[in-house]
């Protein structure tokens, strides 16, 4: 999904928050994630600028930083519910 999103202009990253770099290398590779992995080891960073309280937490960010939306807890982004939000971020709408 992430391939197909990216080829619409979708950007994403996963954040590690509070967590260890040597955790976060072997996490991504056990799991295969192929999006791109950020590590703010302090929770400074990503606390300060989008309110980052914990795992999981997805923030849609447009190109100039600014938060368009946020969900906490797991979620199904797959779903038709999910595809429906992101096309609509893309749209700018």
């Amino acid at each position: 999904m992430y391939s197909e999103l990216k080829s619409k202009g979708l950007e994403a990253r996963l954040i590690a928050f509070r967590e260890s770099p040597d955790l976060v290398r072997r996490t991504v590779t056990e799991r295969g994630y192929v999006v791109p992995s950020l590590v703010d080891a302090s929770g400074e960073v990503t606390g300060k600028l989008y309110g980052v309280f914990g795992p999981p937490t997805v923030y849609f960010v447009d190109r100039q930083g600014r938060l368009l939306a946020r969900s906490a807890g797991p979620h199904d982004w797959a779903s038709p519910a999910a595809r429906k939000l992101m096309d609509r971020l893309l749209s700018g709408n």
